[in-house]
């Protein structure tokens, strides 16, 4: 490999200890990426007139259903990896080993929103207009979790950014020869989200009216047109139907969903809502909004000469 020494090397460790307590840096930036999307969403919802800590309250129901589902997705498209012969069923539960799947995050924290949503008397739509962006900026954060636990790399490359991975690695795939390099598939979607939070934020939002749910919609479009991507050139273990990769398939229904909910929300909630709360569940403080913010594009939210239809 000629670029081997432009090449992204590996972190040595994947954990440290503090104590009698292991801290390992996929649970670390996993944290670390929810902590973002909290602070990104509520400053999102307050700008929009919500009620100042409505978020974290909602996400205490959204963060531990939406963990939940993200494992119990991982576990069911890999079976072999936890029930084949020889395999050692208790590593379900390991889940600092890595395996979280996102569209099983996505799956049960809907659920898992829709209940704190219902309990704060708060719109599902509106609420996940705001969190959409910010989930991008989480899964961002989340991905260094996985290039530290040296997992879910891409094919062989020669690219100068190719990531080195040490043979001894029980993902090393067999019959390669010490040295190779491989796709570094979590820097690519790293990139690829961070990007799609500035084009939602600070382009599409500013341009159009991303209200009513529509932010969501753009959101699965887009994350899963280039998970689609990233998944399709990773080569860990994993469940195919009809030769393509479970996560692909995901992707693909995952993008229709977005495309279908986008036209149907186009078409039968045009315009702004009218309230972020539930009738008869606004706060009093929300009786008279606070001004629209011009600072960095997180606290944006539109004016009456933007949004003719706000009501």
């Amino acid at each position: 490999m000629h670029n081997a020494h432009l090449s992204i090397p590996s972190p040595s460790v994947s954990s440290f200890q503090v104590g009698p307590f292991v801290i390992h840096f996929y649970a670390l930036f996993i944290l670390l990426g929810i902590a973002a999307a909290i602070w990104i969403g509520s400053r999102r919802w307050a700008a929009r007139g919500g009620r100042k800590g409505a978020i974290l309250d909602i996400a205490l129901w959204t963060v531990p259903i939406g963990i939940i589902g993200a494992r119990i997705f991982h576990v069911l498209t890999h079976l072999d990896y936890y029930f084949h012969t020889g395999t050692n069923p208790v590593k379900v539960f390991a889940i600092w080993e890595g395996g979280l799947a996102i569209y099983g995050g996505l799956i049960f924290g809907v659920l898992g929103a829709w209940l704190g949503a219902k309990s704060a008397g708060v719109r599902l739509a509106s609420l996940a207009d705001a969190l959409a962006p910010a989930i991008l900026v989480a899964q961002a954060i989340g991905r260094l979790g996985n290039y530290f636990n040296q997992e879910l790399f891409g094919q062989p490359t020669d690219l100068p950014w190719g990531l080195q991975i040490p043979s001894s690695n029980v993902a090393y795939p067999q019959g390669f020869p010490d040295g190779v390099l491989f796709h570094p598939t979590f820097l690519y979607e790293m990139i690829w989200n961070l990007i799609g939070f500035v084009l939602i934020v600070f382009v599409l939002e500013k341009r159009f009216n991303l209200r009513n749910g529509r932010a969501l919609a753009v959101y699965l479009v887009y994350y899963s047109i280039g998970r689609a991507f990233i998944e399709s050139i990773r080569i860990d273990q994993s469940d195919y139907f009809f030769g393509v990769r479970t996560n692909v398939w995901s992707a693909i229904i995952t993008i229709a969903i977005g495309l279908v909910l986008f036209v149907w929300l186009q078409r039968n909630r045009p315009g702004t809502e009218q309230s972020l709360y539930l009738p008869g569940r606004e706060p009093l403080e929300t009786a008279e909004p606070e001004q629209p913010k011009a600072a960095d594009g997180l606290d944006f939210q539109y004016t009456s000469d933007d949004n003719p239809d706000r009501g």
